[in-house]
């Protein structure tokens, strides 16, 4: 029986003021907020992927140095704050300026400083320059209140992401942005404390050039929990929603919390660091009673989908990257050389597994369940030329015929799924259908590979299951007898001998005029 009480989870609501007030579930940051706020440093940046909390972070600093007290009873930082002390706060959510043209931007730019004009009781600039507009904003504010402003600037880089691939839009929108963020320097004396937030580091985006003295906290360990939610958050604040969602899911808490940590958790941005939850997901699995992809269902970023297009990248290349610290922050410019690995981490797609301090090496991958299938399914219209809907019904059908180890009938319907759907470009070589097996095993769950290195050589796929694993050599235009031989004569299996499953060695020779397989070979097992 679920409790009489109702559990209020704060879907799409990023104002914390509002949280508190309607009762709803709070996971308690303040003590991240005390340590921020009373640090030696008052410019603090903070990147994180979308949808991880940012804005209510920020919308939470705002009550703070507002001297909202009444709103903080209960929380970690009413014993740790004894001032209260009031601020004058600049809010800005540039969220709204997306997919804007220049003119688009400016525009919105103005309305949102007539917003905090209006609020703070300041006589509005009559002027054109958005720079001017902040800066005369910031120092009238503190001449009318005799206090240093706190200006907070949410999701800073929304004007920029969604035109990096645009050689012709970025530069004009990032130099209106760094026009816009001059007055940050200017009016230092005039400043209490300064918080942007964002998905991308702000170097890489070129626009805080003159700003020397920002504090980066993105991968600072004291700071790895801000945003998100840990598990130790999960099991001591919200062990009530884990019993309900047991209890609908007709399971133990201990299954329930092992299911949530398949799909949901896995971030970490910095090393060492607690298992972060994607929090959107977590709580919408908590408000729905179901586990679904609710991160990639509530939008994908179309910027990142168009670099990987741009540049070609595999999907089996996202994850399993080993970089150094530098990669994490190399300027857009560079980006446009195939080198996106800043972009995957800061959206999400990829988080740090693990850092070797020997080698000072990151072990990047892609974080849980929800990430992979939303990424393999979003990115299937580029090898495939049909509909989500469509290749999903016919994958999930091809799931059973494979756990049961009857590769035969997975074959035949692979083949006729190749075979029903429409011409694809650039099927034209191996590596194409290398990927498609790469996306539709991934999508299956199961764990594969492509290009693994042997002694002898490099297999085509890769694939284990819980029962078995297949070693598979590809052809196109040949026979699966000659790809058999491949594996015969090289030996592939030899390098997957201590797996302790049995091995299965599988021909797959894929016909250019029909765009898909012709013939198959399997043996072991």
């Amino acid at each position: 029986m679920e409790p009489m009480n109702i559990r209020k989870y704060p879907i799409g609501i990023q104002t914390f003021s509002k949280i508190r007030e309607e009762g709803c579930i709070y996971i308690d940051k303040t003590e991240h907020i005390y340590k921020l706020t009373h640090s030696s440093s008052n410019y603090i940046f903070l990147s994180r992927p979308r949808r991880f909390g940012k804005s209510l972070l920020t919308s939470t600093l705002r009550s703070y140095f507002e001297g909202r007290k009444e709103l903080f009873k209960g929380l970690a930082i009413e014993k740790l704050e004894t001032e209260w002390n009031q601020y004058p706060v600049i809010h800005l959510d540039l969220s709204l300026a997306k997919h804007s043209e220049r003119e688009n931007l400016i525009r919105y730019l103005h309305s949102f400083l007539e917003e905090n004009e209006i609020r703070l009781g300041i006589t509005p600039t009559n002027t054109i320059d958005t720079n001017l507009r902040f800066k005369n904003l910031i120092v009238n504010t503190y001449q009318q209140t005799g206090k240093q402003v706190v200006v907070l600037i949410d999701e800073y880089d929304a004007p920029l992401l969604d035109v990096v691939h645009e050689d012709e839009n970025l530069p004009q929108l990032r130099l209106e942005m760094r026009n816009f963020f001059s007055p940050l320097k200017a009016c230092d004396p005039y400043l209490k404390f300064v918080f942007l937030t964002g998905i991308t580091k702000f170097s890489q985006l070129s626009i805080f050039s003159e700003l020397n003295n920002i504090r980066n906290i993105s991968m600072e360990e004291d700071y790895g929990g801000i945003c998100g939610i840990t598990e130790e958050e999960m099991i001591t604040q919200m062990s009530e929603d884990l019993d309900i969602l047991a209890d609908r899911l007709k399971t133990s808490p201990e299954e329930v919390l092992a299911k949530l940590k398949d799909y949901y958790d896995g971030y970490h941005f910095t090393w060492p660091s607690a298992d972060i939850y994607n929090p959107f997901s977590l709580l919408n699995a908590f408000a729905s009673k179901k586990l679904k992809p609710f991160w990639f269902e509530s939008g994908t970023p179309t910027y990142l989908l168009e670099m990987l297009r741009k540049f070609n990248i595999p999907p089996s290349k996202i994850g399993g990257k080993l970089v150094r610290i530098s990669a994490f922050d190399i300027p857009i410019e560079q980006m446009k050389n195939k080198n996106i690995t800043p972009l995957l981490y800061q959206s999400g797609y990829i988080t740090i597994t693990c850092y070797d301090e020997n080698t000072q090496l990151y072990s990047l991958d892609i974080p849980n369940k929800e990430v992979r299938l939303g990424l393999m399914e979003n990115l299937l219209d580029a090898y495939l030329d049909v509909s989500n809907e469509e290749a999903g019904t016919a994958i999930s059908l091809m799931s059973v015929p494979l756990r049961q180890n009857n590769l035969e009938e997975f074959f035949r319907q692979l083949r006729t799924f190749l075979s029903t759907i429409p011409y694809c470009e650039n099927t034209d070589y191996e590596g194409h259908y290398q990927q498609v097996f790469y996306i539709i095993f991934s999508l299956l769950g199961h764990y594969a590979d492509v290009e693994v290195r042997t002694p002898q050589g490099r297999v085509d796929v890769v694939l284990r299951t819980k029962t078995h694993l297949y070693v598979m050599e590809l052809k196109l235009n040949q026979s699966a007898e000659r790809a058999m031989n491949q594996i015969d004569i090289k030996n592939y299996p030899e390098r997957f001998a201590l797996c302790g499953l049995p091995i299965v060695k599988v021909g797959i020779n894929f016909d250019k005029e029909t765009h898909t397989l012709s013939d198959w070979s399997i043996s072991g097992g």
